[in-house]
């Protein structure tokens, strides 16, 4: 392994595969029942997959591929084994894409050493690519992102998520509820937009200034964390302690934000 990787090459690929599924975007039928949608989620896998596999093979022979399934709660707790290897998340929204709206992307990480080292996101209908390297900065389209400096909660951004893992048999149904509640109590704007990794680079971007979950759900991060980290911002968990791989809540925001709402989350 090298610390040097062509980045150029990796953006191609990601943005090569984007444009295909940009060209064919609408022309789906809208699945309607289970078996449709399952059988059209499993198509934009493959694609997604053999294309990156296809152009970016050549540049790295020998690193692994692993699909970022994020129903599958027990394989997100830890990374894989392998010193090295692509974490793929064929289509971050791929439910917004199947059903004709905004808010879906293709995101690659490159794991190494158990972390992400580079990691893109490129959003085909505004044409942007996100990335970042670990200690090396995050970018959009070659320009470098700056997060928020918003002070006032009344015209901040806040946006909250939620995983797919089952949630009958704990709390975090009443987690998410309270955590909502404490948005819309205390900041001007909540959102739930979609596509996790996406957001997260808002956050680098400085378009969103505060993301928050209260479920595990490290396969839809992990993308979007290094950049929203390499941009400046703090990765916490809901209680305040540093983020690691496996950690089951997530608050990504400028750190000034980060400690506004740790406060408000231990007064309410």
């Amino acid at each position: 392994m090298q610390n040097e990787i062509n980045i150029p090459i990796i953006l191609d690929a990601v943005r090569k595969v984007g444009n295909v599924f940009l060209k064919d975007y609408k022309q789906n039928t809208i699945p309607q029942t289970m078996d449709a949608l399952l059988k059209q989620l499993e198509y934009i896998d493959t694609l997604c997959l053999s294309s990156l596999k296809e152009d970016l093979s050549a540049e790295f022979p020998n690193t692994p591929w692993h699909i970022g399934d994020e129903f599958d709660t027990n394989s997100q707790r830890k990374p894989a084994e392998d010193q090295e290897y692509w974490l793929c998340d064929a289509m971050d929204g791929a439910i917004q894409y199947l059903q004709h709206i905004a808010g879906w992307t293709i995101n690659l990480a490159l794991i190494r050493d158990g972390k992400p080292f580079f990691s893109v996101i490129f959003d085909p209908l505004a044409n942007e690519m996100f990335w970042a390297k670990d200690s090396e900065g995050a970018f959009m389209n070659g320009k470098l992102l700056e997060l928020s400096h918003k002070t006032d909660p009344a015209i901040m951004l806040t946006v909250f998520e939620y995983g797919h893992q089952d949630k009958s048999d704990n709390d975090l149904n009443e987690k998410i509820g309270a955590t909502i509640t404490k948005l819309i109590r205390n900041y001007g704007i909540v959102r739930n937009y979609g596509p996790h990794g996406l957001q997260l680079a808002y956050v680098g971007a400085g378009r969103i200034d505060l993301f928050v979950q209260e479920d595990l759900d490290t396969y839809n991060w992990i993308a979007g964390l290094l950049i929203a980290k390499e941009a400046g911002a703090e990765i916490l968990t809901t209680a305040g302690s540093a983020w690691k791989w496996g950690s089951e809540s997530i608050l990504v925001a400028p750190k000034n934000t980060a400690e506004k709402y740790l406060q408000i989350k231990s007064k309410n």
